[in-house]
């Protein structure tokens, strides 16, 4: 019986009307690699809002129980891809697409500040440096993206949950077209695009199967 991962993204938020993370996932679920043999990927695009986290992340696990989750998020003021090591029991009064503001400051009340993802960090960055440029991070927010790594986290925590749990968060894409002049002489690194992201993905999603495994 094939071991799943589960692979997700997000949908557009206010401020990006365009997020790569669900063409990110939908093209990882047509890659073919021999890394991949043995496994059965699932992927889901979540509207970004609190709801849609915990109705659809608790009935993916339920269904598919992956051995993996392997999720991506965009930072829009990001110029490189940072691999989240924990999430932080932590939320803003950011309304999401729903117009829907948790309205605390905690996720969990009477929790710790943060909690580890069981993620292979190590692995991850060596493979991902081969192809861009990535950090490890230990913010991951406190919008949307950190609180699907909080609910993730306790999913893993439950018995039969995921082993690994990986939360990539990616800059925004070059959307093409000529740069000015200005943006030519800045010393800033340029955008990726989504080609690169799904390439980093690809890398990053064979590391999580070759870990997954052991």
């Amino acid at each position: 019986m094939p071991l799943t991962i589960l692979v997700t993204g997000f949908g557009p938020f206010p401020g990006a009307p365009f997020n790569p993370t669900g063409a990110i996932a939908e093209r990882l679920a047509r890659l073919r690699r021999p890394g991949l043999s043995g496994f059965k990927i699932v992927t889901h695009v979540f509207p970004t809002s609190y709801a849609a986290v915990d109705r659809d992340l608790p009935s993916l696990v339920g269904r598919h129980k992956p051995r993996a989750l392997l999720m991506f998020g965009l930072a829009a003021r990001a110029r490189h891809l940072r691999i989240e090591t924990r999430a932080r029991n932590a939320i803003a009064l950011l309304p999401d697409v729903e117009g829907v503001s948790i309205g605390r400051s905690v996720i969990a009340a009477g929790h710790p500040p943060a909690i580890r993802l069981r993620t292979p960090l190590h692995p991850l960055l060596a493979a991902l440096r081969r192809r861009c440029a990535v950090s490890a991070s230990r913010d991951a927010g406190r919008y949307l993206c950190n609180y699907l790594c909080w609910r993730a986290a306790e999913l893993a925590a439950a018995p039969g949950g995921p082993k690994l749990v990986a939360f990539i968060h990616v800059p925004p894409v070059s959307r093409g077209g000529p740069r000015k002049p200005s943006q030519v002489s800045s010393p800033r690194k340029p955008l990726p695009s989504i080609d690169n992201l799904v390439a980093a993905g690809e890398r990053a999603l064979v590391t999580i199967a070759a870990e997954a495994r052991r």
